[in-house]
């Protein structure tokens, strides 16, 4: 299934338009959400074809919300990559090992990134 929309998770304004901005200009549509609850939310009203994750945020973290969706029949075949400045490999590991399909360290590189994407899809 080729990957058409893509809900960004963060809590930076200005990573959120940043991806936005390289996703949208790729031909993805993109919706983006600021912590876990917000992300439930849009997750419910629409389901996207991916889900582009950061860890470190307010409340729920990027790990502990990955461990939710992957492990909800609702959503659990959704594709999530960590999108993050966590750039040890133990943080990788324990992304994946959450339910993550890839892990992007930040500052993104727009070539790895919408190559790991295309890859998925």
């Amino acid at each position: 299934m080729p990957i058409r929309s893509v809900l960004i998770v963060d809590d930076s304004k200005t990573e959120l338009m940043v991806l936005s901005d390289l996703l949208g200009k790729n031909g993805y549509s993109v919706r983006t959400a600021e912590n876990a609850e917000e992300a439930f939310r849009k997750l419910s009203e629409q389901k996207p074809d991916l889900i582009l994750m950061d860890v470190v945020m307010p409340g729920q973290n990027g790990f502990q919300l990955t461990r939710a969706i992957a492990r909800d029949p609702q959503y659990s075949e959704i594709p999530i990559v960590m999108c993050t400045s966590k750039n040890q490999e133990t943080d990788r590991v324990w992304g994946m090992r959450q339910g993550a399909r890839d892990y992007v360290t930040k500052p993104v590189n727009a070539e790895e990134l919408l190559s790991k994407i295309r890859a998925i899809g």
